[in-house]
């Protein structure tokens, strides 16, 4: 089989495994490489010391793999097919916004087994080879990649956009020591004149296209930030949660995006519109219990109540409300007392 037939069955095998598409580049990101230094000198990145831990492996594939020639990129929709509409959630300062990529089940598991899978296809025909399969789980500049293996653009707002598909859906990639067929890489930016997600992102954490500051975005703020949340983003955040799809929700290209056919990723404990004050009331167990298997989990439930207790901040000031929060004044962690002493403080009442 050459390696123009192997990249073919590659692709179908794929394909065949739920994946929506599959596209092989090189390891080649010395441009990237430049982009990314610089980002993490501008500090950029937050707390997020992951970012430049293993220095330039993240754009160096064969330093962080050796023997790796080709990179398989596979991207996967998402998108739960039957869930409350985003913006009726967002309008209604009583319910609790969770970012849509995590009202399911945690992709991580979904996506290596099937990455796992498509390695195990190709050593049944070809024969052993070197490989390693990758879920967001180690220093890799997957967007950047998939862009390379021609899956779509790196959109203003810094998420991959594929011209058919929108940004609805999540990457994996597969490392390989195969010398493959290399697809075109995507080099048209399609973007145009178009700022909509810079505009829209509520605390300006687009400083320019292609150009996130950690440090400002929700999605930083509410999921890898773990100590308190700065209080000028707090009145921003409303009422999302965990995460913020703002972006994403704005962007002209996510009106041909499709929902996911996989069950995993279908609407978990009503988690696409619970009402904050049902979420704070959520004993640790009952955290623990309702995201088994979920994304939200890695939070912990601290910056968990964390995060609620800033939508209730931002919540009208009815006695439900209120009663909630005061429930929590005493709470054992310092944290969630103080961010529920900042949310009654919205409300009129100080401690």
């Amino acid at each position: 089989m050459n390696k123009s037939q192997l990249s073919s069955h590659i692709k179908s095998w794929g394909i065949e495994l739920g994946f929506q598409q599959v596209g092989i580049t090189t390891t080649d990101l010395e441009e990237d490489e430049t982009y990314l230094l610089n980002w993490l000198k501008e500090g950029r990145h937050g707390e997020m010391s992951y970012m430049q831990r293993h220095g330039t492996k993240r754009s160096r594939p064969r330093d962080l793999v050796p023997g790796t020639i080709s990179v398989i990129s596979l991207r996967m929709d998402y998108l739960p097919p039957s869930s409350k509409h985003p913006a009726q959630v967002l309008n209604n300062k009583e319910l609790a916004y969770v970012s849509r990529y995590a009202m399911g089940r945690d992709y991580h598991k979904l996506m290596r087994q099937r990455l796992q899978k498509l390695a195990s296809k190709i050593e049944s025909q070809y024969g052993q080879f070197g490989y390693r399969c990758f879920v967001d789980s180690a220093p890799i500049l997957e967007k950047a990649l998939a862009r390379n293996a021609g899956l779509g653009w790196i959109g203003k707002h810094s998420n991959l956009i594929n011209p058919k598909a929108g940004s609805w859906f999540f990457l994996g990639e597969i490392y390989t020591d195969l010398p493959l067929e290399i697809d075109k890489p995507f080099t048209k930016h399609h973007c145009g004149s178009c700022e909509a997600c810079i505009d829209i992102c509520p605390t300006q954490a687009i400083v320019g296209p292609m150009q996130v500051d950690a440090r400002r975005c929700i999605s930083y703020l509410t999921i890898e930030l773990r100590s308190s949340i700065p209080e000028e983003f707090r009145k921003m955040i409303g009422n999302r949660v965990y995460g913020c799809d703002d972006c994403q929700l704005i962007c002209p290209w996510n009106k041909f995006s499709k929902n996911s056919e996989e069950d995993d990723f279908r609407v978990r404990n009503g988690l696409d519109s619970p009402a904050l004050v049902e979420l704070f009331a959520w004993t640790e167990a009952d955290f623990l219990k309702n995201t088994e298997g979920s994304a939200i989990r890695r939070i912990g439930y601290e910056c968990w109540l964390r995060n609620i207790a800033i939508g209730l901040g931002n919540a009208s000031s009815t006695s439900e409300t209120i009663n909630a929060l005061k429930k929590r004044q005493n709470d054992a962690s310092p944290l969630v007392r103080e961010h529920t002493a900042w949310a009654l403080a919205q409300h009129g009442i100080q401690n």
